[in-house]
């Protein structure tokens, strides 16, 4: 089950349970739209697969599965990292 991390882990913005501007990769790295798309280029910094929006839990399965509260701030030296991006960004998914 998904943890619903509260925030993005580069900017900081708030990105609560029903947030639209939640993005994910499959491990569950969760950054801002702004930030997995155009700061990182669809890259994750942490394992170069890509994002997809985080799904939202409906309200009536946040009593029995909660958000996680847990925040994850980790700002990334993004120039460290645009060698990686830049390889990896024109790359499908599939194929990284």
């Amino acid at each position: 089950m998904l943890e619903i991390r509260p925030n993005c882990e580069h900017c900081g913005q708030d990105l609560p349970y029903d947030s639209t501007e939640a993005m994910i990769c499959s491990f569950e790295c969760t950054y801002c739209k702004t930030c997995a798309l155009e700061v990182f280029n669809n890259v994750c910094p942490s394992c170069n697969g890509n994002f997809v929006e985080r799904p939202i839990r409906p309200k009536k399965h946040l009593k029995s599965n909660p958000a996680s509260s847990v925040k994850v701030y980790a700002p990334k030296d993004i120039n460290k990292l645009m060698e990686t991006i830049e390889f990896f960004k024109n790359i499908p998914p599939n194929k990284r």
